[in-house]
């Protein structure tokens, strides 16, 4: 036989309060004082209260629920945030619908209008392809990461600090040339504070160095024949020199990592190797990779708290909007393992 449902008569009853009183525990707590509240979940517990999410979400609109938009699910760091961000659900309680936009623009203005239809509360976006200004538009709370975020909260790290904190490992490790690699980024996207870090550290150090901007691409094949090219033409380019390389992240990092390792069987002495992100990918590499450690917890939940300020203001009967978005930045941690040894 299958079980009664407790409605909120039932628990109006078995407490005593109205059911006003018990829809104002579910739909608007601190309207409640603590005693109250504390009243109300002990007799969900005594009666085996199971909440009904639909009927809630018929009621108030309120459907708890998140949308991430991410570039890809290739990229390690990608991969690993997502990871984390859908983890913060033990904390916060909403749930999450995940798009990979590819870096395909309308593609990813049709998923926001389907997270948008589905009565999204907020929304966490890692993708490039649509402006801060065009997502502000939509007029539902977000976050970005690590992309440009003039008009819309944001949680990023510091890039320029954890590229000069890989720089000066690579001269710590007695490189003859330090080099850069990364993609040609636009100054207000930032990771543009790697290419500024990395080169300002250089020239004030008086320390030789070169800046590689290029694309790999957007998978595994492209992102190989790239960087299998890049390292042709530093073979040739440097072959009797001690080479620092900084990579874009780590994903490119292990790749470099492995060509190396195929043709010499082992990382020579004369290459050192430092990745961005600490992705896992880092550590489970054929060699532990070093690594610039953005912190992926903590941005994850950065950003999931500073959503749900904005989500939790608009629940409110007077919300006050934010004068100006708010743009928090987390302190990178060097990671020193065999690469740089």
């Amino acid at each position: 036989m299958s079980k009664k449902k407790v409605t909120f008569a039932d628990i109006a009853e078995y407490t005593g309060f109205s059911k006003t009183t018990i829809s104002r525990y579910f739909n608007n707590p601190d309207s409640l004082t603590l005693e109250n509240q504390e009243k109300i979940a002990e007799a969900l517990k005594a009666l085996d209260y199971h909440e009904n999410k639909l009927a809630k979400v018929l009621a108030n609109g309120k459907t708890e629920i998140v949308g991430v938009i991410i570039p890809n699910l290739y990229m390690h760091y990608y991969s690993e945030m997502l990871n984390q961000i859908i983890s913060t659900y033990e904390k916060s309680g909403y749930k999450f619908i995940v798009f990979a936009g590819n870096d395909h623009k309308e593609t990813e203005r049709k998923y926001i209008r389907e997270l948008i239809s589905y009565n999204i509360e907020g929304l966490i976006i890692l993708s490039h392809t649509i402006s801060s200004e065009e997502l502000a538009s939509y007029n539902i709370p977000i976050v970005a990461v690590e992309r440009e975020d003039k008009y819309i909260c944001s949680v990023n790290t510091d890039n320029y600090m954890g590229a000069v904190q890989a720089t000066s490992l690579l001269v710590k490790s007695g490189c003859d040339i330090v080099i850069h690699v990364n993609s040609p980024v636009s100054p207000d996207v930032p990771s543009y504070g790697r290419i500024c870090g990395f080169t300002d550290f250089c020239t004030s150090h008086d320390i030789k160095h070169r800046l590689i901007l290029t694309e790999f691409g957007s998978n595994f094949d492209e992102n190989y024949t790239g960087i299998n090219k890049l390292f042709k033409e530093l073979e040739e380019m440097y072959p009797d020199k001690k080479l620092g390389i900084f990579m874009p992240n780590d994903t490119h990092a292990n790749i470099l990592l492995n060509i190396i390792f195929k043709k010499y069987g082992c990382l020579p002495e004369r290459y050192k190797i430092v990745g961005f992100d600490n992705s896992p990918i880092s550590r489970e590499a054929i060699i532990p990779i070093s690594t610039v450690g953005q912190q992926i917890e903590t941005i994850a939940n950065e950003a999931m708290d500073l959503l749900v300020r904005q989500m939790d203001e608009r629940k409110k009967r007077r919300p006050t909007p934010l004068k100006k978005p708010i743009h928090k930045v987390v302190t990178p941690i060097l990671i020193r393992r065999d690469t740089s040894i």
